[in-house]
């Protein structure tokens, strides 16, 4: 059975372009054929700052959105989230999102996709490693950087993606299947 990934669209703010990334991220994906893919959108699950009265560590969640997000972050294999650069971090709403659980990431490996400006999220995908492995995420060194990508959206808003982003997210996508096949039998202990 293929691994299962999810394609998590990090930002929530009116005007994103996450999704449009992030369709194009699932269309790769899909293509490259190792993996069973579902787009997750973070707006879709509506998290407030962090509200649950117990640690994510006890799994004793009191609200329906935490258990919605627990369900979908459990259900995955391998993540690969779509992220833009916010003053050089990642937006609040994955930080929030990645707080709000914990055991349900454990033991899984997750590329980045990240987009901004000249530097293509490359800061903010560096930041949010070091959140990921507080959750026993392994972060790929491989990822797709972005740079000026609203400049790469047609008059309808999709990605139009060129060489050098399909071959990272190629490396990627490899790359992802590999550890998530390697980190199977510590998700099953």
């Amino acid at each position: 059975m293929a691994p299962k990934l999810h394609v998590i669209v990090c930002s929530t703010r009116p005007g994103r372009i996450g999704p449009s990334i992030g369709r194009w991220v699932q269309e790769a994906a899909h293509r490259h054929g190792r993996f069973e893919v579902e787009l997750v959108d973070l707006a879709d699950f509506n998290l407030p700052i962090y509200d649950e009265p117990n640690h994510p560590r006890t799994g004793k969640y009191e609200h329906e959105h935490t258990r919605r997000w627990s369900a979908s972050v459990a259900a995955a294999d391998a993540y690969a989230f779509v992220m833009p650069e916010y003053n050089f971090c990642p937006p609040p709403s994955f930080v929030n999102a990645v707080n709000y659980v914990y055991h349900e990431w454990t033991y899984k490996p997750a590329g980045i996709v990240s987009y901004g400006g000249v530097s293509g999220g490359l800061r903010a995908a560096q930041a949010a490693k070091s959140l990921l492995t507080s959750v026993r995420i392994m972060p790929l060194p491989e990822s797709v950087p972005i740079p000026t990508a609203s400049k790469l959206l047609d008059e309808e808003r999709r990605f139009l993606a060129n060489e050098l982003h399909e071959a990272s997210a190629k490396l990627m996508l490899d790359e992802l299947v590999k550890w998530s096949d390697a980190l199977k039998s510590l998700r099953t202990e």
